[in-house]
């Protein structure tokens, strides 16, 4: 444990040892896309196989890092029952880039090894976007009300994209995550999205729709998965806390949720099905933002 040097340094620190680490395993995870252009597609699955076992890696070294820098105490209510065999969609609220850091702390020995949603915009991000192309993850172009105006043609081009990510994954167990708020949790962001939850920003329906419709009969549960950092304010957010060495307490509420029926449907043409879909997701946000403020009010 290094936390009795000064804050400042601990940030240079682990900052410095987690882009050396996200730098080399994210090249050899390029190097590994690159080559499987080359190949078969038969032998894509093995790809892809070593392709999990780096990001697996650069999980577990984050895990050391962070763990070098902080005595965070991990307070866990875990009533799931998971496998590494089985495919997933995980929701979960988004607070800080810390959540993608702890998320593959947290399920990468547990669960398929996770893929995120990502912004289009990441896929240049040196490293980053090149290695998670690499890894399949699937990118999402998001488009606004405004742009669709005035470009209807562009309509339906965002679903399209993330269903033909999907197909990807129907031959080997995966996790795939979504932040169902769509960007980081700020309270300027809440005031500005009118949100009726004290912890959350309002959740997107239709993407995680799309996705169950898509995908709905592969996967084998959804993981709710509720994430809060007591303790870190505005001014030390929780990935600011996490490389200063003062994170130190993370609260992880972990439940499952059955796909039935009623989860799958036309979320785009059936008016029924949208309304029951958002009401679920609404509800399920609810309790979420209720056991937030029974955690944060302390």
């Amino acid at each position: 444990m290094l936390r009795f040097f000064p804050a400042s340094l601990l940030m240079i620190l682990s900052a410095s040892l987690a882009i050396i680490n996200t730098a080399m395993v994210g090249s050899l995870i390029i190097v590994c896309g690159i080559i499987k252009l080359l190949l078969p597609k038969g032998l894509y699955p093995w790809v892809g196989k070593l392709t999990n076992f780096l990001m697996w890696c650069w999980s577990e070294m984050n895990r050391a890092i962070f763990r070098l820098v902080n005595n965070t105490e991990f307070v866990i209510e875990d009533n799931s029952q998971l496998s590494k065999k089985s495919w997933y969609l995980m929701i979960c609220n988004h607070q800080s880039w810390a959540d993608i850091v702890l998320l593959c702390m947290l399920f990468g020995s547990r669960i398929p090894m996770p893929k995120f949603f990502l912004k289009q915009q990441l896929l240049y991000v040196p490293f980053v976007g090149l290695a998670c192309w690499a890894l399949d993850m699937p990118f999402m172009r998001r488009y606004s009300r405004q742009y669709l105006l005035k470009h209807p043609e562009k309509r339906g081009k965002d679903l399209e994209s993330t269903k033909r990510s999907c197909e990807k994954f129907k031959t080997n167990p995966t996790t795939v995550i979504n932040f169902v708020e769509g960007t980081r949790f700020t309270h300027q962001k809440q005031q500005q999205s009118h949100s009726n939850y004290q912890h959350l920003l309002p959740p997107k329906a239709l993407g995680i729709a799309y996705t169950l419709s898509a995908l709905g009969e592969q996967f084998d549960q959804i993981i709710d998965v509720t994430l809060a950092y007591p303790g870190t304010t505005e001014t030390l957010p929780p990935f600011k806390a996490l490389l200063s060495g003062k994170l130190d307490k993370v609260v992880v509420k972990i439940d499952t949720i059955a796909i039935n029926q009623e989860l799958r449907g036309d979320y785009l043409q059936d008016k029924q099905f949208k309304r029951h879909f958002k009401l679920w997701l609404d509800d399920t946000w609810q309790t979420k933002d209720q056991y937030l403020q029974s955690v944060l009010k302390d």
